[in-house]
């Protein structure tokens, strides 16, 4: 079957964070139960949360969601162009898994008229080997300001000929006007690919919206495939962005769990913090109580661990980080005898100094960094991108040697000095991370170490002093939320619809 008739379709929405792309994870599995051979594939993301694929490059970690839910390995061509927004030079272009350049938005929109080739190549790509791949779209359609160099929306469906659902967050409000307005704004020619709606997020008794959906049909003609219902354990997996943590907070359901928390782990919330679902399995432990401090708020006194994020920005981050008085709390921390740990841009803020002489993430320059860790980094050289698998090692922390760890790094710059002589992981034969002499601080550059069910357990009962507890299987979790996740969309949706549509193709 050439790629031109493989079934696809493509969800876009009314607006961003309308819940896309854990529709789309939710179809991947569904679809994939039903004996189908599923892709998943975004043609444009914009987020600083990143996976690395099997095939050596990065994509959203959205998609590496979707290729889970759907069972298939990642790919560089899932998400061929992923935007990584920067300090002061705008975001890093990343094409087919791979850093292009960094561009300014005005200079972006010029540049991507010429990105859709290689988006066209990548979609084909994934439906070689397909029997359905569902597209996620990027934003809103209704930017009608920038359909001219489109390649996220109506630019790509227009492309490669593929029907378009539009999905709506009633959750918000005004969902009626934001299909009819959608529909309105769109050229005839891009209606042509819209043919129905899905309502996200409904509360409440679903019949009470029935009348809805005749007044949007005789608006715009579009059919209803379903509304989906408000679906409360969507904070099981992964988020797409810092859109989750910019809310009331992604992990304050773990306030209601304060009577069981016996670990307090505060984390400052950066402004450009990256690869922020190192959270999650922490967040997923009962005695854990996760703090996201946002700007203005202090870090508490009294917390077991600071944990310091990755950053797609790592000087400007850390300017931000002292600027919030961020340092004189986790300084203050560290000698009441609490612990610190950074991971990948974290790890670089704890050291005494970090380089960056030819401008890789901003303004050339170096930066004092908070001196927990007798290391420096330098911004130099290529962009590593990798996963990876290994061991824990030494006598020099609250770890014990042996304990086995996986996950991925995605960095720029080289970390050493003399506190790299206490490594604390072992990966493939290759030493990472670095330990203070009281054995309380921490940095590596592996991302998603705590989703290593061994580490993660044996981590926090150091904290607690050997104090056991309830184990979290957190990897477990995120299949069983997946599967939990197809069985609602099953019962809300009409996928057997859905599914015949993205046969029509043209």
């Amino acid at each position: 079957m050439s790629a031109q008739s493989v079934p696809a379709l493509m969800l876009q929405g009314t607006g961003s964070d309308v819940g896309k792309s854990l529709l789309v994870a939710g179809l991947c599995r569904a679809y994939a139960r039903r004996g189908l051979r599923v892709r998943p594939f975004k043609p444009q993301n914009m987020s600083n949360n990143a996976a690395v694929t099997d095939d050596g490059g990065e994509i959203g970690r959205a998609q590496a969601l979707q290729a889970r839910a759907a069972g298939v390995a990642t790919t560089v061509h899932m998400n061929p162009v992923l935007l990584k927004p920067q300090s002061d030079i705008g975001a890093q272009v990343v094409v087919q898994g791979k850093v292009l350049t960094s561009a300014k938005a005005r200079d972006y929109y010029r540049l991507k008229r010429d990105l859709l080739p290689k988006v066209v190549e990548s979609f084909e790509i994934m439906a070689s080997d397909a029997d359905l791949v569902l597209i996620e779209g990027a934003g809103s359609p209704a930017e009608v300001n920038l359909r001219a160099s489109d390649i996220a929306n109506m630019g790509f469906a227009e492309a490669v000929g593929v029907p378009v659902i539009l999905v709506g967050d009633i959750d918000r409000g005004g969902v009626i006007a934001s299909i009819v307005g959608t529909h309105a704004l769109l050229s005839e020619d891009d209606r042509r690919w819209l043919k129905g709606y899905v309502i996200n997020k409904f509360r409440g008794d679903v019949s009470l919206f029935e009348p809805a959906t005749g007044i949007i049909h005789e608006r715009c003609g579009l059919k209803s495939y379903g509304i989906a219902t408000y679906w409360p354990n969507a904070y099981k997996l992964p988020a797409e962005d810092g859109v989750a943590l910019e809310k009331a907070g992604k992990y304050l359901r773990k306030a209601g769990d304060a009577t069981n928390a016996i670990l307090r782990i505060a984390v400052p919330h950066l402004p450009r913090i990256a690869n922020f679902d190192d959270l999650d399995p922490l967040a997923a432990e009962d005695d854990v109580e996760l703090l996201v401090i946002k700007p203005g708020q202090v870090i508490p006194g009294d917390c077991d661990l600071v944990l310091l994020p990755g950053s797609k920005s790592t000087m400007a981050d850390l300017r931000f980080v002292k600027d919030q008085g961020w340092d004189i709390d986790i300084l203050a921390n560290h000698r009441r005898g609490g612990h610190v740990i950074g991971i990948c841009g974290g790890y670089q803020m704890l050291g005494r100094m970090v380089h960056d002489p030819d401008g890789v993430e901003g303004a050339p320059g170096s930066e004092a960094g908070l001196g927990l860790l007798d290391v420096e980094t330098v911004m130099a050289g290529d962009k590593t991108l990798r996963k990876t698998t290994g061991l824990t090692v030494g006598d020099h922390s609250v770890l014990a040697a042996g304990i086995p760890v996986d996950g991925y790094e995605i960095h720029m710059g080289r970390t050493d000095g003399p506190d790299r002589a206490r490594s604390w992981l072992d990966l493939n034969g290759e030493a990472d991370g670095a330990i203070s002499g009281d054995g309380r601080v921490l940095g590596c550059y592996l991302h998603g170490l705590f989703g290593s069910d061994d580490f993660r357990h044996a981590f926090l009962a150091a904290l607690r002093s050997g104090e056991t507890h309830r184990m979290t299987h957190f990897e477990a979790s995120i299949d069983a939320a997946l599967d939990e996740l197809a069985d609602h969309l099953e019962a809300c949706l009409d996928l057997d619809g859905m599914l015949e549509l993205a046969k029509s193709r043209p």
